[in-house]
């Protein structure tokens, strides 16, 4: 790729002294949610006002290269039932993206093997869009943080206690929140003394019943979940989330209603939206990834709840959210069960921003737009500095 080619800041002129802030949205990564990563950011891509912003698209490909992108958001959508992958948009397939560790500078490098190093100018605002380990579980907002370059979403700590399913819970458990029966394996249990790891979840099962469902404890997306109906099924279950992660969760199933509520942090604080319901998938024994994704089931927005209900899980979901500190935005997971009680799930501090996500869905609804969310996602970023807060 010539050097010539690639984008510049904008530069200050007498005449027009305020340059418009530049957003670098960050997409792809190392995890098993890859794809989905690459179709959230073409969303968020074709959504940001270039009027307002000037954008800088870096995608991290699977093996962790953060390479200039072609700022195309049509390339970005899944086609016939494939993901796409930054690889495939990609300037280079050699020249990579270094962010400044220097927090006096936010000066954004590129360099190719054998060339001399460019600059691509200063970089104002970091909206990454990755899902998973290696960017949602705070990893990267750490290296921002090193950096001093503001960033759309949730913090180090909330980043990490959001991707991690066994500490969300703790975290929730804390505050008084109601989470379901589960138990974790670690990577030591399994590999000293299987059979005593695999009575521990037949246990969680006599206790409460089948199916139970087997995930990775630091994944999303619904990958590598499986439901389990008897112990006939586990090794092969705990084989497929171990293949994401190799601390597993295990949880008890909650008889009820899937409800979801999505918050959003406004200048006078957190807000919740209206909630979603995802319906039983018709074609799936439960929400999995083809289910979300590729087959497209829709939810239900809003939920149909009584005012009551709906009230409660507002308030819950704004709960949830100060629980684990979070910041910017987050999708909050409900089982509502027969007794009327809400039972909360997971939290998800970077939710899909796909065209069918249930996070930009329940905001249209409230009344917030697509692009509007959008925008307040940066300006929200804008305001809040890097550092203890």
């Amino acid at each position: 790729m010539s050097t010539q080619n690639l984008p510049q800041s904008p530069e200050r002129t007498a005449e027009e002294p305020q340059r418009k802030p530049r957003v670098a949205v960050v997409f792809g990564g190392r995890s098993s949610e890859h794809g989905i990563s690459v179709v959230t950011a073409g969303a968020v891509l074709r959504a940001i006002d270039r009027t307002k912003y000037d954008v800088l698209p870096i995608g991290i490909t699977r093996e962790g290269r953060w390479a200039l992108t072609a700022d195309e958001p049509d390339r970005m959508a899944i086609a016939e039932r494939a993901l796409p992958g930054v690889d495939d948009l990609a300037e280079s397939t050699e020249g990579g993206v270094v962010l400044p560790v220097d927090p006096s500078s936010r000066e954004v490098v590129y360099s190719e093997p054998g060339s001399v190093s460019k600059t691509l100018g200063e970089v104002d605002v970091v909206f990454p869009v990755l899902h998973g380990p290696y960017g949602e579980d705070g990893t990267l907002q750490g290296l921002l943080e090193l950096s001093g370059i503001p960033y759309v979403g949730a913090g180090v700590l909330a980043s990490a206690v959001g991707q991690d399913k066994e500490y969300m819970k703790r975290v929730f458990t804390s505050f008084g929140l109601k989470v379901g029966p589960y138990v974790v394996i670690r990577p030591r249990e399994w590999e000293q003394d299987r059979a005593a790891a695999r009575r521990k979840i037949v246990d969680l099962a006599g206790d409460h019943g089948w199916p139970l469902f087997v995930k990775p404890a630091r994944a999303g997306s619904s990958i590598g979940i499986t439901k389990v109906d008897d112990p006939s099924g586990l090794d092969e279950a705990i084989a497929e989330a171990q293949f994401h992660d190799p601390k597993i969760i295990v949880e008890a199933a909650v008889v009820g209603r899937e409800i979801e509520c999505g918050v959003l942090e406004f200048e006078d604080g957190p807000r919740a939206s209206v909630p979603a319901e995802i319906p039983p998938a018709q074609s799936h024994s439960f929400y999995d990834f083809e289910a979300k994704y590729i087959d497209s089931a829709a939810g239900i927005v809003p939920a149909p709840l009584t005012p009551e209900e709906t009230a409660e899980i507002q308030r819950l979901a704004i709960e949830a959210f100060d629980a684990a500190s979070c910041e910017g935005l987050v999708r909050a997971d409900f089982f509502l069960t027969r007794e009327g009680e809400f039972v909360i799930n997971e939290i998800n501090t970077m939710p899909g921003f796909t065209p069918i996500s249930m996070y930009p869905r329940m905001w249209q609804e409230t009344g917030v737009s697509y692009p509007e969310l959008v925008d307040r996602l940066i300006q929200a970023a804008l305001r809040r500095r890097t550092g203890l807060r």
